[in-house]
């Protein structure tokens, strides 16, 4: 079973396509340059994109396309539609539990915008845009997920998607939803070809399941600031219930040394009074987004800075401090409310 699908964005969930098109003949105009039919586009537009222009506009630096892209691109979301049979796709991957990411080359702003207005951005637990090469980005954004290639899709309309796939050794899916046609797409032998996102669902339900994973171990902290108040997150990955920051630890790291650096990467906060409170056993969790097991090594700590100054990564979309009367009305995800019972029984919050 494919657990993790990778989604390109444009061509194959979002028709931007018109848009594309005005922003990049507003670029050759102002340089002097003749405009490009709709067919003449999608027949030379490729990726990675600066390719492209440094065929229509040679010798610009990246900078200055990138800028002279966002000035000549009609208004993020306006005219851009979901492709048929995109929405009922990522509604029913997302209800049968898969992690959903957007890894695009379109800027991010405008991605991000489009699913908002579109009413999907909240399906994804990532949204990877800007990339210039998905060849060498797809590895990056599966070592931070923790996604398994052999549990992984990577679904795409163009040849440079499919490349990306392979590089990575997920599994390729070609849509014939955007720029590039069938034939074309062939020619980097996708595992599959559909015609749209309809019939995925019936098969993705064919792929065999990877079952030798081990359990992961992580740490994470219930970080109280000077008043007391507990912090908690809001994530995709646990069902947008409210919870702890923490993360993997990596190899050759003490399981403090893990909690530091996850602690900083996920909030900027720096700790003190560091105390480990517990290990749980978290056996397939029901709010975990894909199948797991994890052994959790909860701790307790404080803000090392007053200030308190917390700046969420991707990771996390919300967060807020509270007091343990309120942090216990909240929708908590059972690990946290398991550890919060166990500092109030130990008298490590109050």
């Amino acid at each position: 079973m494919i657990r993790n699908l990778l989604f390109d964005w444009s061509g194959t969930l979002a028709d931007d396509l018109p848009s594309v098109l005005r922003a990049v003949n507003g670029m050759l105009c102002a340089a002097g340059r003749p405009e490009l039919t709709r067919e003449e586009f999608k027949s030379r537009f490729r990726l990675p994109y600066t390719e492209f222009f440094e065929e229509m506009l040679p010798g610009t630096p990246l900078e200055r396309l990138q800028q002279l892209y966002l000035d000549h691109f009609p208004h993020a979301h306006e005219g851009v539609e979901l492709l048929p049979h995109a929405g009922e796709f990522i509604r029913y991957a997302a209800a049968t539990g898969r992690r959903l990411v957007v890894l695009s080359s379109a800027p991010a702003q405008h991605v991000e915008a489009q699913a908002q207005a579109l009413g999907v951005k909240d399906a994804f637990e990532v949204m990877r845009c800007g990339v210039i090469d998905k060849r060498t980005e797809i590895h990056t954004l599966l070592a931070e997920l923790d996604m398994h290639a052999g549990e992984t899709a990577f679904i795409g309309d163009m040849r440079h998607d499919i490349d990306a796939g392979k590089a990575a050794g997920v599994v390729t899916i070609a849509t014939c939803t955007g720029y590039e046609n069938a034939e074309t797409l062939l020619t980097a032998a996708p595992d599959m070809l559909v015609a749209d996102l309809s019939r995925l669902p019936v098969l993705l339900g064919g792929m065999q399941v990877r079952n030798d994973a081990m359990p992961v171990a992580t740490v994470g902290a219930l970080i109280l600031n000077r008043a007391g108040e507990m912090l908690l997150i809001r994530t995709h990955k646990w069902s947008h219930r409210w919870g702890i920051p923490g993360g993997k630890i990596k190899r050759g790291e003490t399981c403090e040394d893990a909690l530091i650096r996850e602690i900083a990467e996920e909030t900027a906060l720096a700790l003190r009074d560091i105390e480990f409170v517990m290990v749980q056993d978290c056996i397939e969790p029901p709010e975990f987004q894909r199948s797991a097991h994890f052994l959790l090594l909860n701790y307790v700590a404080h803000c090392a800075d007053d200030q308190q100054q917390v700046v969420l990564n991707e990771e996390a979309q919300a967060f807020q401090w509270l007091p343990l009367a309120d942090a216990l009305r909240v929708d908590l995800n059972m690990p946290t409310r398991i550890l919060i019972g166990e500092c109030v029984r130990r008298g490590l919050v109050s």
